[in-house]
């Protein structure tokens, strides 16, 4: 999993994407997600059950994300 810092959609709201990634014997998937919501947009690969999975699980971890991104989001902490 790996997620942005802070971004602007086009209704000019802060939200963070997610991103998923598998690589295995089942070949490749991915899929984004979106908080706050926890709304997967789009994804290749995932099957319906893991898609809503995974949008429960940034349901159930919002908050740690939404926190760690806005770590990121601010160059002074980068140094």
């Amino acid at each position: 999993m790996t997620y942005s810092c802070f971004l602007r959609n086009e209704d000019n709201r802060r939200i963070v994407r997610v991103s998923f990634d598998r690589d295995d014997i089942y070949g490749k998937a991915h899929a984004e997600g979106i908080l706050p919501g926890g709304q997967i947009e789009e994804s290749f690969g995932f099957t319906a059950e893991e898609r809503d999975q995974l949008s429960l699980y940034l349901q159930a971890h919002e908050n740690e994300i939404l926190a760690a991104a806005k770590e990121i989001s601010n160059p002074m902490k980068w140094l």
